[in-house]
Protein backbone atom coordinates (compact mmCIF):
# COMPACT_ATOMS: atom_id res chain seq x y z
CA UNK A 1 0.00 0.00 0.00
CA UNK A 2 1.04 3.75 -0.52
CA UNK A 3 0.50 6.76 -0.65
CA UNK A 4 -0.70 7.36 -4.73
CA UNK A 5 0.19 11.30 -4.46
CA UNK A 6 3.97 10.64 -4.01
CA UNK A 7 5.74 10.80 -7.23
CA UNK A 8 8.27 7.82 -8.01
CA UNK A 9 10.29 11.14 -8.87
CA UNK A 10 9.62 12.55 -5.38
CA UNK A 11 10.66 9.23 -3.91
CA UNK A 12 13.76 9.12 -6.28
CA UNK A 13 14.56 12.38 -5.00
CA UNK A 14 14.26 11.20 -1.38
CA UNK A 15 16.47 8.04 -1.49
CA UNK A 16 18.86 10.27 -3.54
CA UNK A 17 18.74 12.98 -0.49
CA UNK A 18 18.93 10.19 2.35
CA UNK A 19 20.11 7.45 0.85
CA UNK A 20 20.24 4.05 3.42
CA UNK A 21 18.03 6.05 5.71
CA UNK A 22 15.13 6.68 3.27
CA UNK A 23 15.25 2.63 2.70
CA UNK A 24 15.20 1.65 5.77
CA UNK A 25 12.67 4.50 6.65
CA UNK A 26 10.11 3.25 4.23
CA UNK A 27 10.38 -0.11 4.73
CA UNK A 28 9.94 0.12 8.27
CA UNK A 29 6.89 2.15 9.02
CA UNK A 30 5.53 0.92 6.21
CA UNK A 31 6.02 -2.96 8.00
CA UNK A 32 4.56 -1.64 11.37
CA UNK A 33 1.06 -0.90 9.92
CA UNK A 34 1.38 2.77 7.94
CA UNK A 35 0.81 3.43 4.66
CA UNK A 36 3.97 4.43 3.05
CA UNK A 37 5.19 3.36 0.16
CA UNK A 38 8.11 1.00 1.28
CA UNK A 39 7.96 -0.64 -1.82
CA UNK A 40 8.66 2.31 -4.44
CA UNK A 41 11.17 3.64 -1.55
CA UNK A 42 12.82 -0.25 -1.92
CA UNK A 43 13.28 -0.45 -5.58
CA UNK A 44 14.71 3.08 -5.74
CA UNK A 45 17.08 2.24 -3.68
CA UNK A 46 18.17 -0.99 -5.64
CA UNK A 47 18.14 1.58 -8.79
CA UNK A 48 20.03 3.81 -7.13
CA UNK A 49 23.03 0.85 -6.79
CA UNK A 50 22.67 -0.48 -9.87
CA UNK A 51 23.73 3.24 -11.09
CA UNK A 52 26.77 3.57 -8.60
CA UNK A 53 25.17 5.97 -6.63
CA UNK A 54 24.36 3.49 -3.65
CA UNK A 55 25.67 0.42 -2.43
CA UNK A 56 23.81 -2.84 -3.19
CA UNK A 57 24.67 -4.93 0.17
CA UNK A 58 24.01 -2.00 2.19
CA UNK A 59 20.66 -1.21 0.77
CA UNK A 60 19.98 -5.28 0.64
CA UNK A 61 20.53 -5.44 4.39
CA UNK A 62 18.56 -1.65 5.06
CA UNK A 63 15.69 -3.01 3.25
CA UNK A 64 15.60 -6.41 5.21
CA UNK A 65 16.37 -4.94 8.38
CA UNK A 66 13.58 -2.06 8.16
CA UNK A 67 11.19 -4.93 7.23
CA UNK A 68 12.36 -7.10 9.92
CA UNK A 69 12.12 -4.51 12.85
CA UNK A 70 8.90 -3.04 11.42
CA UNK A 71 7.04 -6.17 11.18
CA UNK A 72 8.47 -6.70 14.60
CA UNK A 73 6.82 -3.50 15.88
CA UNK A 74 3.58 -4.00 14.36
CA UNK A 75 2.96 -7.20 15.79
CA UNK A 76 3.19 -5.85 19.41
CA UNK A 77 1.03 -3.39 18.07
CA UNK A 78 -1.82 -5.46 16.83
CA UNK A 79 -0.95 -7.88 20.18
CA UNK A 80 -1.75 -5.24 22.75
CA UNK A 81 -5.03 -3.31 21.74
CA UNK A 82 -5.49 -4.26 17.66
CA UNK A 83 -8.54 -5.85 18.05
CA UNK A 84 -10.33 -3.41 19.80
CA UNK A 85 -9.82 -1.31 17.58
CA UNK A 86 -10.05 -3.61 14.52
CA UNK A 87 -13.77 -3.97 16.05
CA UNK A 88 -14.00 -0.10 16.23
CA UNK A 89 -13.06 0.16 12.61
CA UNK A 90 -15.55 -2.99 11.95
CA UNK A 91 -18.37 -0.75 13.30
CA UNK A 92 -17.60 2.13 10.74
CA UNK A 93 -17.70 0.19 8.59
CA UNK A 94 -20.96 -2.32 9.24
CA UNK A 95 -18.65 -5.05 9.37
CA UNK A 96 -20.03 -7.57 12.57
CA UNK A 97 -18.11 -9.07 15.17
CA UNK A 98 -18.74 -12.95 13.62
CA UNK A 99 -17.48 -11.74 10.11
CA UNK A 100 -14.59 -9.95 11.64
CA UNK A 101 -14.54 -13.74 14.05
CA UNK A 102 -14.16 -15.79 11.24
CA UNK A 103 -11.74 -13.36 9.25
CA UNK A 104 -9.57 -13.88 12.63
CA UNK A 105 -10.04 -17.50 12.09
CA UNK A 106 -9.00 -17.86 8.23
CA UNK A 107 -5.94 -15.63 9.35
CA UNK A 108 -4.88 -17.53 12.27
CA UNK A 109 -5.10 -21.08 10.26
CA UNK A 110 -2.97 -19.79 7.52
CA UNK A 111 -1.13 -16.94 9.62
CA UNK A 112 2.80 -18.37 8.77
CA UNK A 113 2.08 -18.73 4.86
CA UNK A 114 0.32 -15.31 5.44
CA UNK A 115 3.59 -13.54 7.14
CA UNK A 116 5.56 -14.64 4.55
CA UNK A 117 3.86 -14.31 1.15
CA UNK A 118 1.75 -11.11 2.34
CA UNK A 119 5.34 -9.28 1.69
CA UNK A 120 4.51 -9.35 -2.13
CA UNK A 121 0.74 -8.76 -2.15
CA UNK A 122 -0.63 -4.92 -1.63
CA UNK A 123 -2.15 -3.93 1.68
CA UNK A 124 -1.19 -7.50 3.83
CA UNK A 125 2.25 -6.05 3.12
CA UNK A 126 1.09 -3.37 5.70
CA UNK A 127 -1.23 -5.45 7.33
CA UNK A 128 -0.12 -8.76 7.62
CA UNK A 129 2.12 -7.83 10.81
CA UNK A 130 -0.43 -6.22 13.09
CA UNK A 131 -3.07 -8.90 11.72
CA UNK A 132 -0.78 -11.84 13.41
CA UNK A 133 -0.65 -9.60 16.73
CA UNK A 134 -4.25 -9.57 16.64
CA UNK A 135 -4.81 -13.02 16.07
CA UNK A 136 -1.61 -13.71 18.75
CA UNK A 137 0.37 -16.19 16.20
CA UNK A 138 2.99 -17.63 18.63
CA UNK A 139 6.20 -14.61 18.32
CA UNK A 140 8.94 -17.40 17.62
CA UNK A 141 6.46 -18.26 14.46
CA UNK A 142 6.05 -15.16 13.38
CA UNK A 143 9.73 -13.93 13.87
CA UNK A 144 10.65 -16.97 11.71
CA UNK A 145 8.18 -16.43 9.11
CA UNK A 146 8.71 -12.85 9.04
CA UNK A 147 12.37 -12.60 9.02
CA UNK A 148 12.49 -15.17 6.23
CA UNK A 149 9.55 -12.93 4.17
CA UNK A 150 11.75 -9.96 5.16
CA UNK A 151 14.73 -11.04 3.59
CA UNK A 152 13.49 -12.98 0.33
CA UNK A 153 11.10 -10.09 -0.44
CA UNK A 154 14.00 -8.01 0.27
CA UNK A 155 16.31 -9.96 -2.11
CA UNK A 156 13.97 -10.48 -4.89
CA UNK A 157 13.17 -6.26 -5.12
CA UNK A 158 16.53 -4.71 -4.60
CA UNK A 159 18.28 -7.41 -7.05
CA UNK A 160 14.85 -6.75 -9.88
CA UNK A 161 15.89 -2.74 -9.81
CA UNK A 162 19.98 -3.36 -9.58
CA UNK A 163 19.52 -5.56 -12.15
CA UNK A 164 16.53 -4.42 -14.54
CA UNK A 165 17.11 -0.95 -13.91
CA UNK A 166 20.25 -0.45 -15.99
CA UNK A 167 17.37 -1.21 -18.80
CA UNK A 168 14.38 -0.38 -17.56
CA UNK A 169 13.40 3.14 -15.94
CA UNK A 170 12.11 3.44 -12.16
CA UNK A 171 8.80 4.38 -13.20
CA UNK A 172 7.76 1.42 -15.14
CA UNK A 173 9.33 -1.08 -13.03
CA UNK A 174 7.10 0.32 -10.16
CA UNK A 175 4.18 -0.34 -12.03
CA UNK A 176 5.33 -3.55 -12.63
CA UNK A 177 5.55 -4.46 -9.34
CA UNK A 178 2.32 -2.56 -8.44
CA UNK A 179 -0.10 -4.64 -10.90
CA UNK A 180 1.73 -7.75 -9.51
CA UNK A 181 1.03 -6.79 -5.96
CA UNK A 182 -2.47 -6.15 -6.74
CA UNK A 183 -2.80 -9.31 -8.92
CA UNK A 184 -1.56 -11.19 -5.35
CA UNK A 185 -4.34 -8.78 -3.76
CA UNK A 186 -6.70 -10.33 -5.56
CA UNK A 187 -6.18 -14.02 -5.60
CA UNK A 188 -5.51 -13.76 -1.71
CA UNK A 189 -9.40 -11.75 -1.43
CA UNK A 190 -11.05 -15.06 -3.37
CA UNK A 191 -8.54 -17.53 -1.16
CA UNK A 192 -10.67 -16.59 1.93
CA UNK A 193 -13.60 -15.05 0.67
CA UNK A 194 -14.65 -17.90 -1.15
CA UNK A 195 -14.48 -20.05 2.06
CA UNK A 196 -16.02 -17.53 3.99
CA UNK A 197 -18.74 -18.11 1.10
CA UNK A 198 -19.38 -21.23 1.34
CA UNK A 199 -19.44 -21.58 4.94
CA UNK A 200 -22.19 -18.90 5.46
CA UNK A 201 -24.20 -20.28 2.59
CA UNK A 202 -23.87 -24.20 4.11
CA UNK A 203 -25.12 -22.40 7.56
CA UNK A 204 -28.19 -20.33 6.02
CA UNK A 205 -28.97 -23.96 3.98
CA UNK A 206 -28.75 -25.63 7.56
CA UNK A 207 -30.75 -23.07 9.39
CA UNK A 208 -33.39 -23.45 6.83
CA UNK A 209 -33.62 -27.12 6.61
CA UNK A 210 -34.10 -27.20 10.60
CA UNK A 211 -37.49 -27.28 11.63
CA UNK A 212 -39.17 -24.54 13.27
CA UNK A 213 -40.01 -24.72 16.89
CA UNK A 214 -43.78 -23.87 15.12
CA UNK A 215 -43.68 -26.23 12.55
CA UNK A 216 -43.43 -28.91 15.33
CA UNK A 217 -46.58 -31.33 15.63
CA UNK A 218 -48.29 -30.79 18.61
CA UNK A 219 -47.95 -34.14 20.46
CA UNK A 220 -51.62 -35.85 21.42
CA UNK A 221 -52.83 -36.50 25.04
Amino acid sequence: MSLDFISVETIEEVAQQYGYWAVFLGIFLESLGLPIPGETVTLAGGFLAGNDQLNYWMVLADASLGAILGGNVGYWIGRRGGWSLLLRVGRLFRIGEEQLESLKRQFSENASRTVFMGRFIALLRTFASPLAGIVQMPYLTFTVYNTLGAITWASVMVSLSYFAGQFVPLEKMVAWAGQFAFVMLFIAIAWIAVPLWLESRKAKEIAESDPQPDDQPASGL
